[in-house]
């Protein structure tokens, strides 16, 4: 009789231990330890259904004709998701697209199964927490109706592995991986066992076939993929979606990517007919109909190869004596601390009793150093009462001791802030920018942060 062995795992890393603690000694969770029970040790429980050809050791040389076609890439049909992936899905590839409840991961879905169904690629639509039915209504009111799409409403992972090997589709969607379960294990679906041998299973046929594999995964209240972080590492890409569910603007990023960059950015706009695609993004964030106040400053950012002009607004209040509070909403809440140590210190600014909250306008969350130089003019504008002009935008990081540092991009920054019709901008003066972008747009460069804030009126 095979003997039966109990554990405990971490709910957010994954670890195991002998006994219960309070803590987990890995990750430093509380109350994160759940028993699990393991029997018939000797069985390898992790052994795919679909073996790898071992043929030891190729040489990069050698690897040509099967091997190259294994990667082969081809277009999703959405030029934004195609971006972001660094030019389409990739044969064989796992891709773990993440959000919220209710930011339109499944309307993503489906929109990709039809545009790929409609260029002639099988694809199958594994559902686990929806019926067949529901599927079919979502799709009819999106107008996403073809044969070549093929619909499993399963939670049983034998079952979906079956599936997919009897119609062998291009491209398989499992929404969502946390659903799923392996019969041959004890624990519940979604814990840490399950996901990680779901996960595991599911990156081994895709190797072993050429299939495209997409998986949803649901983020937590900390805003990660829930479940342990061997998911993002098993897998190929992590796509992050992105956006307020007051707001109809939504943003795809990828946090990791195997065969791209990892710093582009995709965007689309929910509609009643579900998500458009924005591929040129002139204005969008920007409210111009709004008049010009202090503590608003408009920041080019960048997104990869795309160069967005966001909207960065700051208030200063009074402060409660022992609550004083900095809030920051779409900006690095480390790096606004940063910048208010650096105006009080090096410009002057008396911050120490006074409330400060910054906020990126339309849902746009900026991490860049680049941001740095709007955030501080912001927070000088507001607490001064004065104003940048309102043609002018700005961009730098900002150094501890006030000196404005010069950014990557800095002439494609300026050519989309004069495409907006900008007239001037303010920069970095170490910052190498082409002549010909002076004869479109005034620009002024500032060595330190105090020369920015005599440019406020």
């Amino acid at each position: 009789m095979a003997k039966t062995q109990f554990f405990f795992v971490c709910s957010s890393c994954g670890s195991k231990q002998l006994k219960w603690l309070g803590r987990c000694p890995d990750c430093g969770e509380w109350d994160s330890l759940s028993e699990q029970q393991q029997s018939d040790l000797g069985a390898d429980l992790h052994r795919p259904h679909v073996p790898l050809e071992d043929r030891g050791p190729v040489k990069l040389s050698d690897l040509d004709g099967d091997d190259q076609a294994q990667a082969d890439r081809f277009a999703c049909g959405f030029s934004e998701l195609d971006r972001v992936l660094g030019g389409g899905l990739v044969s064989g590839a796992t891709v773990l697209l993440g959000g919220s409840p209710g930011i339109g991961k499944s309307t993503l879905l489906l929109h990709l199964a039809g545009v790929l169904g409609k260029a002639g690629f099988e694809v199958m639509y594994v559902t686990s927490e929806e019926s067949a039915g529901q599927i079919r209504m979502r799709a009819e009111r999106l107008g996403i109706c073809h044969k070549n799409i093929w619909i499993d409403a399963q939670t049983n992972l034998e079952i979906i592995l079956n599936h997919i090997r009897d119609k062998k589709p291009t491209v398989v969607m499992i929404d969502s991986v946390q659903m799923v379960y392996k019969p041959s294990l004890p624990a519940a679906p979604g814990s840490v066992s399950q996901l990680r041998q779901c996960g595991t299973e599911l990156v081994w046929l895709a190797k072993s076939t050429g299939i495209a594999v997409i998986l949803v995964g649901h983020v937590t209240k900390q805003g990660m993929i829930a479940g342990p972080k061997i998911l993002e590492h098993i897998v190929d890409v992590v796509l992050y979606f992105e956006g307020d569910r007051h707001q109809t603007y939504r943003l795809i990023r990828a946090v990791k990517n195997r065969y791209g960059s990892t710093n582009e950015l995709g965007i689309f706009e929910m509609s009643d007919t579900g998500l458009q695609e924005i591929s040129d993004p002139l204005g969008l964030f920007l409210h111009p109909e709004f008049p010009q106040r202090p503590g608003r400053v408009i920041l080019a950012a960048s997104e990869g190869s795309r160069i967005l002009l966001v909207e960065v607004q700051a208030l200063t209040a009074t402060s409660v004596p022992g609550m004083v509070r900095r809030r920051g909403t779409g900006v690095d809440a480390k790096r606004l601390l940063m910048i208010l140590a650096v105006l009080e210190r090096q410009c002057g600014m008396k911050l120490a009793s006074r409330d400060v909250f910054v906020n990126v306008v339309g849902g746009v969350k900026v991490t860049e150093p680049a941001a740095d130089l709007a955030i501080a003019l912001a927070i000088a504008g507001t607490h001064t009462g004065k104003k940048l002009p309102a043609d002018m935008a700005v961009f730098g990081e900002l150094g501890l001791l006030g000196e404005i540092r010069p950014v990557s991009l800095a002439a494609q920054r300026t050519a989309e802030v004069a495409r907006h019709r900008f007239k001037a901008v303010i920069t970095s003066g170490a910052d190498s920018l082409e002549a010909a972008a002076n004869d479109k747009i005034g620009i002024h460069k500032c060595y330190h942060l105090q020369e920015a804030i005599m440019r406020l009126e």
